[in-house]
């Protein structure tokens, strides 16, 4: 029998070899050209061997051997094909001449088998078709044969006389018999066009008969003990495509319709369960082989023969041990089909069948290694998954649920709505479904399960309901997509990359489904999820909020969330090292200094935050988002600031609400952070409000009036308190602080839209800021709070106002009230937080305006003070009381030693410390007037009020060895950075007021302080950026007639010798270097900018001639240091610069540059200095047209002073080339003008005789010109 098969496949190739274009390669092919490559190589060594002995003999004996093994094993392989090969050949011969005349029958081209095999599918197609249309006609044509014995007896092809086919013409036999092998051929597309061509040849010609057809698949692809694995497995594949074919073809529905008790449907069930028995592979086709059967077959006929095939029940039975999810696939459709509970599907299916009985947590668990079993086919999910979801999830229940969905869950302290019994049927299943299958087996096992985990999942999204979301984000599941997400070497990290983004397509626009999914996983990473994996899928699902609903649901989950302790995660945390390591990311790894540490806490402080940020991305307009502001305002206020004395629930009759707390009472930590963020929402608001209405109602969009009525409303309710105990001071600075607000409040509404209203509105804010810190700081405040009080009632006195603070002050000494807010804000920004510090900014716009000399001097001082004082720094005492004549003194005296270890305060950077101190002298007093302020600006201001504002330094002090704690350097910045901020406001709002010059003044030397480079480089950054942009930059400037000249004097003087300053170079590190270099070159731009402003200040004032004469003087001392000293680094392009803004300076020492410029020593000086004097003419006017009698009136007068000059110039030669070049462009420019002027004979008699003989020689026709 093994003979015979192999002589049919041989049969076979040399067929498709012959049929095969030349063109087309194939296996085949490949075998011929290699067979004829050897031929050639067995043709080439015989030629070998023919040749000259020589060539045998020239070779070594070990190489001769070999040539002659090589050579006899070809020609035996040769010899044997050639034997081979003849009555293969003889055969397809008399089978071609049997196509072309088998007895007057038309002629079949077997030359289309070759085509089945295509790659293309629209060859196939057209092939089958071809080949069925003329085996039709040949057979119809064979039908009609009176004598079939010649046919059938003389020309029986290769097919053989037992096959059944006897009612068949040979060429369709020959064409059964081919396909069946072709069905089991392993070339590509060969099963698939040779299975179609036998489908569509069994379903039309009807003279194929079934049980003829059965037999033959078994003869033809017999599987025998001498085959090898690939070809024992080719035919189990041709006979399951064999088999497919049948069962597409129709034919066994025809046969059960024409014969109810036909055998062939049971025999090829059985067939089929066999091969399904024999192989894993086979499993799946075959069941899928058998449904296409099942769709043909009516009812009647699977339950009477296809579920009575012999071996499918024993199937059934062992399928569920086995692990068969095919059977149990199979078992499904049939029992789908006929609805009929039958005892063949064994423990597969329980009887009777429903689908609570099939989701019931024993049965799910008995299935579960038939479920696990599936993963042998991916990455494709098998086909039992989909039908199980259909099952579990019905599609028609889903739409009536969700389209009540978002209208139910906004329903407020209401019961949810009662679920039908249907719906919570499914949601049991569902509860059933993932505990038991996708928890119970396949996370817990292997990578390719977690995978059919997150596919089955997949699954079930479109048909997921939104109430259906915690159930599958279950517990389990969550920290599985964590543990992936958060290593990126894992084998499933682009699994659940893909799961997180289907999630998030899978919302889409329903904010139900959003907030089902941010709930579900915060919930059970304890609010960790984006910081652990490392994404921003939380972030960005809370960003695409768009609908006033959506954020209203969002609100209230998360406060269910908050206050129901069974809401929080009760599984136990068997993954803790892994999230306790990947958890310290984002703004969770801060919050252990608060205290809050445990897993609950990290959820409630995720909720927390999350609450305000929703108003980030949210753009809805006024009236709707002034409503998520109200409701996440009375979350904060009722779980932050009070708490329930007598149980979790109290009801506001007032309020119509009722308002629930935690059974376990929230930690003072959270209830601090909830008042912060109270503060922020506040603050937010105040910010973004739009345009307040009309002063004869309640602002609808003032967060403020209503948290204040919110919290008088709670305060009187019996069962509620603060949540922390008040002293009888602090309750008493509460009452105050609310009364005064509602006064604030009540006199806003009276004034209408002004300025007045404006201020009220700040100062509202900042008490309600003020409040809520004085809540978060016991006792640190409440002296603030109450000068607050007391500034409120003198700005705004209102009777109402003066009842509510019980006091009468009505001295007339008693400091001014802008001086005291002014304390009052130096005393709370220390230890404020942002929020209160926008408050104070907002307030301090408003009143900037009333600030008084001594109020803005008590802010400037804070600009000086350090925390540990370098032993060469004179004391603040010292500093008011020193004259200007001790300027030179000290700026002189200053060296290089004074910049020790004393500079380097609590830093210990000594390295980074330049000779800023010598520039500390140059700007360190303040102007006459400024110290004639400063003498008496403690005035008002007495002792305890100066020490309540200065306590702040004393608890720095206290705290700055505390280890783990801010340094008090930092915290000096920090405060120091507040008050700049204040201080910007001011020169903003009054840029042209005479106390801009004392904020200058007094900037420029924190800027250049040493201390100020030892403690922080950003706040030199700000001191310098607040000095370009509001007072250089400025569009306005002091122009008043109160600005004195003193002051403008004394600050241009020290501006020019800042300018003069030498840089020393030190060596210090690269980063270092660099810091110390950039900071010189901002010391060197503000001498420059202070420079042009002053000037411009005097320019604009128009003082009169003898105190310009003062400016000119320090002028001339600045150029005489240029030319006179070394040390003095001030640049040409700098006096260029103000020659040009200011050319009555220029015109002034023009005579004077001149003189200094032909006795200089330096004549580096000299010749560089000849550029200030060629500018100087240029500004005095063009030497052609209109400007010549300008420039005639400047240059006549110094004519001898020019003359002299030029006699140094050409008497002491310049050493370097370019200089004499210098030296002779200038020189020709002044001839050229002298010339013009006609003032030639004054400059020539101005000249000495050798001078002009040493011009004759040196310019030659340049001079002689002159003398024409």
């Amino acid at each position: 029998m093994g003979s015979k098969k192999r002589n049919i496949e041989s049969i076979e190739v040399v067929e498709e070899q012959l049929a095969a274009p030349s063109n087309e390669i194939v296996s085949n092919n490949k075998s011929k050209k290699k067979m004829k490559k050897e031929k050639g190589k067995g043709e080439e060594l015989a030629a070998g061997v023919a040749s000259p002995s020589a060539n045998l003999n020239s070779a070594k004996p070990m190489e001769r051997r070999k040539k002659r093994k090589e050579l006899d094993k070809v020609r035996r392989r040769a010899v044997s094909e050639n034997e081979e090969s003849k009555p293969k050949l003889k055969e397809v011969e008399s089978s071609n001449l049997a196509s072309s005349s088998s007895g007057g029958l038309p002629e079949f081209h077997i030359g289309v088998f070759k085509d089945l095999a295509s790659a293309n599918s629209s060859v196939r197609e057209a092939a089958v078709e071809k080949m069925v249309i003329e085996l039709q006609e040949v057979q119809k044509a064979f039908d009609g044969l009176e004598n079939k014995d010649f046919v059938d007896g003389g020309l029986k092809l290769e097919a053989e006389k037992d096959d059944g086919l006897n009612e068949c013409a040979p060429s369709l036999r020959y064409a059964v018999r081919r396909l069946i092998r072709g069905v089991s051929s392993s070339r590509e597309f060969a099963r698939q066009g040779f299975a179609l061509g036998l489908t569509l040849l069994v379903s039309t010609i009807p003279s194929i008969k079934v049980d003829s057809l059965l037999k033959l698949i078994v003869d033809v692809l017999e599987i025998t003990s001498s085959m090898k694995g690939q070809e024992a497995k080719d035919c189990l594949l041709g006979r399951l495509f064999a088999y497919g074919a049948l069962a597409r073809s129709g034919r066994l529905a025809e046969e059960w319709m024409s014969d109810r008790n036909t055998p062939y449907i049971k025999e090829f069930t059985s067939h089929i369960t066999s091969l399904a028995v024999k192989k894993r592979y086979l499993q799946e086709p075959a069941v899928s082989v058998i449904l296409e059967l099942i769709e043909k077959l009516p009812q009647e006929a699977l339950l009477n023969h296809v579920l009575e095939a012999p071996g499918l029940k024993e199937w059934f039975a062992g399928a569920a041990e086995a692990g068969n999810p095919d059977a149990l696939l199979l078992a499904l459709k049939i029992h789908d089909k006929v609805s009929v509970d039958n005892a063949v599907f064994g423990n597969l299916l329980p009887s009777p069948f429903c689908p609570n009985k099939f989701f019931a947590a024993d049965h799910l668990s008995s299935l579960a290694t038939c479920l696990k079993e599936s993963t042998f086919c991916q990455p494709r999910v098998h086909s039992v998954w989909p039908v199980l979801v259909n099952i579990l999830l019905p599609h028609t229940l889903l739409q009536a649920e969700d389209a009540v969905s978002v209208t139910s869950s906004l329903k407020k302290h209401k019961k949810s709505r009662k679920s039908s019994s249907s719906e919570e049927e499914i949601a049991k299943n569902l509860q059933n479904f993932v505990e038991v299958i996708i928890e119970g087996s396949l996370l817990l096992s292997s990578h390719d399960r977690k995978h059919l985990a997150f596919d089955v999942l997949l699954l079930l999204l479109p048909r997921l309901r939104a109430s259906f979301v915690p159930i599958v984000l279950s517990y389990k599941f969550v920290q599985c997509l964590m543990d992936i997400l958060s290593t990126k070497d894992s084998w499933l990290f682009k699994v659940a990359q893909y799961f997180l983004k289907e999630l998030s397509d899978w919302v889409n626009h329903d904010d139900v489904k959003r907030v089902a999914i941010i709930v579900a996983l915060q919930k059970h990473s304890n609010g960790k999820f984006d910081s652990i994996t490392r994404t921003k899928t939380i972030k960005d699902l809370m960003a695409d909020f768009r609908t006033e609903s959506g954020c209203t649901l969002f609100i209230q989950s998360l406060q269910n969330m908050f206050v129901d302790e069974s809401q929080s995660s009760e599984e136990p945390s068997d993954q803790s090292q892994t999230t306790d390591d990947n958890s310290e990311i984002g703004s969770i790894e801060d919050k252990d200094s608060l205290g809050i540490v445990g897993n609950s806490d990290f959820l409630k402080t995720w909720i927390i935050e999350s609450l305000p940020s929703i108003l980030k991305y949210l753009k809805l307009d006024l009236e709707a988002k002034f409503g998520i502001q109200k409701e996440i305002l009375k979350f904060l206020a009722v779980q932050g600031v009070f708490t329930a004395s007598l149980g979790t629930e109290v009801t506001s009759f007032e309020l119509q609400e009722k308002f629930r707390w935690p059974k376990v009472a929230t930690s003072s930590a959270l209830c601090r952070m909830c008042i912060e963020q109270l503060q922020l929402l506040l603050a937010n608001a105040q910010k973004g409000e739009g345009p307040r209405a009309l002063s004869n109602g309640l602002e609808p969009n003032d967060l403020g009036s209503y948290f204040m009525r919110f919290l008088s409303t709670l305060q009187n309710i019996p069962s509620i308190s603060i949540f922390r105990p008040l002293e009888d001071e602090e309750e008493n600075v509460l009452k105050k602080v609310q009364a005064t607000e509602t006064s604030l409040a009540r006199e806003e509404r009276s004034c209408g839209l002004n300025s007045a209203s404006n201020r009220l509105h700040a100062l509202r804010y900042l008490l309600i800021q003020l409040l809520l810190q004085v809540l978060l700081r016991p006792r640190e405040l409440s002296e603030a709070a109450l000068d607050l009080v007391i500034c409120c009632r003198k700005a705004f006195p209102v009777p109402d106002l003066l009842d509510s603070s019980g006091e009468d002050d009505t001295d007339d000494a008693s400091p001014a009230v802008m001086d005291v807010l002014v304390e009052t804000f130096l005393q709370l920004l220390p230890q404020s937080s942002a929020p209160l510090r926008a408050a104070i900014e907002q307030v301090f716009k408003y009143f900037c305006d009333d600030v008084t000399d001594a109020g803005l001097i008590r802010m400037l001082k804070v600009l000086k003070k350090t925390v540990k004082p370098a032993r060469h720094q004179l004391s603040e005492d010292d500093e008011d009381e020193d004259d200007d004549d001790d300027d030179e003194e000290d700026f002189l005296h200053i060296e290089e030693e004074d910049i020790d270890e004393a500079e380097t305060g609590e830093t210990g950077e000594s390295e980074e410390q330049t000779d800023d101190s010598e520039a500390v002298t140059v700007v360190e007093e303040v102007d006459k007037e400024s110290s004639e302020a400063s003498d008496d600006s403690d005035g008002g201001v007495d002792d305890d009020t100066m020490f309540r504002m200065d306590k702040h330094l004393a608890h720095m002090v206290q705290q700055k060895n505390q280890a783990g704690s801010e340094t008090a350097q930092y915290q000096l910045v920090q405060f120091k950075l507040r008050v700049l901020s204040l201080l910007e406001i001011y020169l903003h709002e009054n840029p042209g007021k005479p106390q801009v010059i004392l904020v200058y003044s007094n900037l420029a030397r924190a800027l250049v302080s040493p201390h100020t480079a030892e403690s922080s480089e950003q706040l030199g950054q700000r001191i310098w950026g607040i000095l370009q942009k509001k007072i250089f930059k400025a569009k306005d400037y002091p122009k008043d007639e109160k600005v004195q000249f003193s002051t403008l004097e004394t600050s241009l003087q020290k501006s020019l010798k800042l300018a003069s300053k030498p840089i020393k170079k030190k060596k210090l590190a690269n980063k270092k270097q660099s810091a110390s270099w950039n900071r010189q070159k901002m010391i060197a731009s503000l001498a420059q900018s202070s420079t042009f402003w002053l000037l411009k200040i005097i320019d604009a004032r128009n003082f009169p001639e003898p105190e310009l004469q003062r400016v000119f003087d320090f002028f001339r001392g600045v150029l005489e240091g240029y030319f006179d000293s070394k040390k003095s680094q001030i640049k040409t392009e700098l006096l260029k610069e103000i020659f040009r803004r200011r050319p009555w300076i220029a015109h002034n020492l023009f005579g004077f540059l001149l003189e200094k410029c032909a006795s200089s020593k330096s004549e580096f000086r000299r010749v560089e200095a000849l550029e200030l004097v060629t500018e100087i003419l240029k500004l005095a006017g063009p030497a052609d047209g209109s400007g010549q009698e300008a420039l005639k009136k400047t240059l006549k007068p110094h004519l001898s002073k020019l003359s002299h000059l030029i006699e140094v110039l050409v008497t002491n030669k310049a050493e370097k080339q370019s200089r004499r070049a210098e030296v002779r462009k200038f020189c020709s420019k002044i001839f050229q003008t002298i010339s013009t002027l006609n003032l030639n004979k004054s400059f020539l008699k101005s000249l000495e005789p050798n001078a002009q003989a040493l011009c004759e020689s040196q310019f030659g026709d340049q001079f002689l010109n002159l003398k024409k």
